[in-house]
């Protein structure tokens, strides 16, 4: 692994510093790493446990948010990447409680889940291709989901929680990948190109109740640099799932 620095998308976009009282504040977070994320594994749905690294990441993520002000409650994907890091975190934040929710999950990635990516055209090229098809309603085969499917999911998990949670409330989510960079792409109407998501990083939404999103900050990998721990730097989701 080699030592990463934050990112050049690891800026804030708004210069509040405080939560408003017209939004919910929604910190969404990837899991930590994976043996499958360092082996650049497709992961998916398939149920991978952190690794040592993975922990370390997520206490340290816990150190952090446990400084800032106030949070609710945490909401986790329920696959144990997620849902560990999730708890790591709570304990750290004096005992926060941990809700899950299935539509919080990576997309499913059908045939492909299991490989590595470089190796996905070789061994199954039908199941590559749906993947890199710029079709959003391609499905892969396998029971994989489409783009527009695990849009549809996500997004409305994210502004459900939202809508949960009266303005001015911090929550957090624990999510993957694919879930981060589609909710990136739901706040950015103007077509951004979709931003790394780092293991461990920290991105914060602003969630209203008529279902505008706004972001805060984005691939905020601070509390990792500042340790001098060694932050794998995995890339888009395609290769890491």
């Amino acid at each position: 692994m080699a030592t990463s620095s934050v990112p050049e998308s690891s800026m804030a976009e708004s210069d509040s510093s405080c939560v408003g009282s017209d939004y919910a504040e929604i910190i969404v977070l990837r899991h930590g790493e994976t043996a499958w994320n360092a082996d650049r594994r497709i992961q998916g749905q398939l149920d991978v446990e952190l690794n040592d690294a993975g922990r370390q990441q997520a206490a340290l993520l816990g150190d952090r948010l446990s400084k800032e002000p106030k949070i609710s409650l945490i909401y986790s994907s329920d696959l144990a990447r997620a849902y560990e890091t999730a708890q790591i975190i709570a304990a750290r934040c004096g005992g926060l409680k941990v809700v899950t929710d299935v539509d919080l999950r990576e997309r499913h990635l059908g045939d492909l889940q299991g490989l590595v990516f470089r190796d996905t055209a070789k061994l199954n090229p039908k199941a590559h291709q749906a993947f890199v098809s710029h079709e959003t309603c391609q499905e892969i085969p396998g029971g994989g989901e489409s783009r527009d499917q695990l849009r549809q999911r996500c997004t409305s998990s994210l502004q459900r929680i939202g809508n949960k949670h009266r303005a001015g409330e911090r929550v957090v989510v624990v999510s993957h990948g694919a879930v981060i960079e589609t909710l990136d792409e739901q706040a950015s109407p103007d077509g951004r190109s979709v931003r790394y998501v780092l293991n461990a990083s920290v991105n914060v939404f602003h969630v209203y109740d008529d279902g505008k999103w706004t972001i805060k900050s984005w691939g905020d990998v601070s509390h990792l640099n500042q340790t001098g721990y060694l932050q794998s730097d995995f890339g888009r989701y395609e290769k890491s799932g």
